[in-house]
């Protein structure tokens, strides 16, 4: 096409850099992505790109860098109206002292849907378009991410106890049935199975799970090895260590999502890495609960797939991802001894296209190239903090913060323009979150 003959789409957005993450790790400089019906459809010079394109809407962003949406590969949404509680408590303190009693009390539909809107926001402001959700009512989580147009997988959740959500396992199941068809045409909307960890789920129901995600083609995200107490637990109660139990059960396969993986030995690394199943690291929260530290350039040089996750703003307590990228990649060197490890570009793309082959998504998102969906985020990096600036992608990572993450698309759509939300009301996002903090604090 040319300037006599252009092709009409959508919108052009250009940026300073653009960030691709692709298999070759490109980044361009001055130049612009074309977006078309949700797509990604050419990216080029700014140049080149006004040539061929007329957009009906043009978007000129010099002084940022435009990187793949960061996906959050491991959180619970809601629980972001128990943000602080319980602080400064070791996991299984945390659990059953305050947790486990403030969820048999309050986590009801409401709950659900005024956390979900409250993380969204949050998400949203600090640059996430996607993100993988283990929480209760899981049809709510996945209704309020859809509407917001945010991308979710949400958990099938299975536990051996009885909840508000179901009663015994089976119920778990047959539940989480229900919201897989319920969203299975919602192309924003995925789902996993999420028995909760070794210690809460027993044999039978990991073995029926696992059959079902093999049927309905589905990941697994449940949490392994978090601490050593889990560890002694399964020693205690199964004669072996959780990881192994699992292996035996037939769940170590490439549709394993592994969370937090705090606490591992060199053989079960190698055996692990065998088996293409992934893990999510969660640094921030393993660092405020003490629970351990995941060995990320161990996996990494084993060619395990580590993506990132917040977990939960309870015991975050945010659902940063740059914060959670920059923790990474200097925890990473301090686990390792060597300040080479988990890199700059590692932790970005732990960030991203690793969530995305996690969530089994990476043909859709997680890298900026043409065809797949325009999921972006723009960070201007012309401010104090983040200048002089010498390598964008460091600059990033090491010194960037949520505050600098002006606009972003998810399946290009807007969801946040000059820091204001599109898709979100923020004020009675307020009102509602501070009518839970009232009720809760009784």
């Amino acid at each position: 096409m040319t300037l006599d003959n252009p092709l009409q789409i959508d919108e052009i957005i250009h940026g300073r850099w653009i960030i691709t993450i692709n298999a070759q790790r490109h980044i361009h400089e001055n130049h612009a992505i074309a977006i078309d019906q949700g797509k990604i459809v050419d990216i080029d010079n700014s140049n080149a790109i006004q040539g061929r394109y007329q957009a009906h809407k043009v978007t000129r962003l010099d002084d940022h860098a435009l990187i793949p949406g960061l996906i959050n590969a491991h959180t619970h949404a809601s629980m972001s109206l128990m943000r602080g509680l319980g602080d400064d408590l070791p996991l299984m303190s945390w659990l059953q002292d305050h947790i486990w009693p403030a969820e048999s009390k309050w986590v009801n539909r409401d709950f659900i849907r005024q956390g979900t809107g409250l993380a969204i926001a949050e998400m949203i402001r600090s640059g996430t378009t996607a993100f993988n959700d283990m929480y209760f009512f899981p049809d709510v989580t996945a209704a309020i991410a859809s509407t917001a147009g945010l991308r979710a997988t949400v958990g099938l959740i299975v536990l051996d106890f009885p909840s508000v959500w179901a009663n015994d396992w089976q119920e778990y199941i047959d539940m989480g049935l229900t919201v897989h068809d319920q969203f299975r045409s919602d192309h924003l909307v995925n789902t996993a199975f999420a028995p909760h960890a070794p210690y809460s789920v027993s044999n039978d129901p990991l073995h029926r799970v696992r059959v079902l995600a093999d049927e309905l083609e589905i990941p697994i995200h449940i949490h392994v090895h978090e601490t050593q107490d889990e560890i002694e637990q399964g020693l205690q109660n199964y004669g072996s260590r959780p990881l192994h139990r699992l292996d035996e059960i037939g769940l170590l396969t490439p549709g394993l999502l592994a969370v937090h993986m705090a606490h591992l030995q060199d053989e079960e690394i190698e055996h692990f890495s065998k088996t293409g199943a992934h893990v999510i690291h969660c640094p921030q929260s393993n660092m405020k609960l003490a629970s351990g530290f995941c060995p990320v350039q161990k996996l990494i040089d084993n060619s395990v797939n580590v993506a990132l996750g917040t977990d939960g703003a309870a015991s975050n307590n945010d659902l940063d991802m740059l914060a959670e990228m920059q923790s990474a990649a200097m925890l990473g060197k301090a686990v390792a001894g060597d300040a080479s490890a988990v890199s700059a570009e590692t932790a970005l793309a732990m960030a991203t296209i690793n969530g995305a082959r996690a969530l089994g998504i990476s043909e859709v998102t997680g890298s900026l190239e043409i065809g797949k969906a325009a999921d972006i985020t723009a960070i201007n990096l012309n401010e104090p903090e983040t200048q002089p600036l010498y390598n964008p992608v460091s600059q990033i990572v090491y010194a960037a913060d949520r505050r600098q993450v002006t606009d972003v698309w998810c399946n290009g759509n807007r969801l946040l323009q000059g820091r204001i939300l599109q898709t979100l009301d923020i004020d009675e996002i307020k009102a509602g979150t501070a009518s839970w903090q009232q009720k809760i604090s009784m």
